[in-house]
């Protein structure tokens, strides 16, 4: 399994936050307020299109509506293999910052 980059995780995070709301102008408003700073739809898409391509997330189209002129939103979902990458990413920073405790920054 391949290591996630911390944007990777961050968004497979905020779409298993999400779920059945979990769509792209959705996940870049739950991302840009996580990151303190405006996360542009050119990165948000690139890093979906990527986890996708490693088969981390799945997409879905949702039913077209009048207020988008009948354009259908593409929702996503953290897959099997998704889950298990972030349960390894969560793991791996829960060893590294063993033992470290806030007293270590003063």
């Amino acid at each position: 399994m391949k290591e996630l980059t911390k944007i990777e995780e961050i968004l497979m995070l905020a779409i298993w936050r999400l779920q059945d709301d979990a769509y792209g102008v959705k996940i870049r408003q739950y991302v840009s307020q996580i990151l303190g700073k405006e996360f542009t739809y050119g990165n948000l898409y690139s890093a979906l299109s990527q986890l996708a391509k490693k088969k981390y997330v799945n997409k879905s189209l949702g039913d077209p509506t009048p207020d988008r002129r009948g354009r259908r939103k593409i929702y996503y979902t953290v897959s099997t293999s998704g889950l298990n990458a972030l349960k390894a990413a969560r793991d791996m920073n829960q060893k590294m910052w063993e033992d470290i405790t806030d007293y270590a920054f003063d």
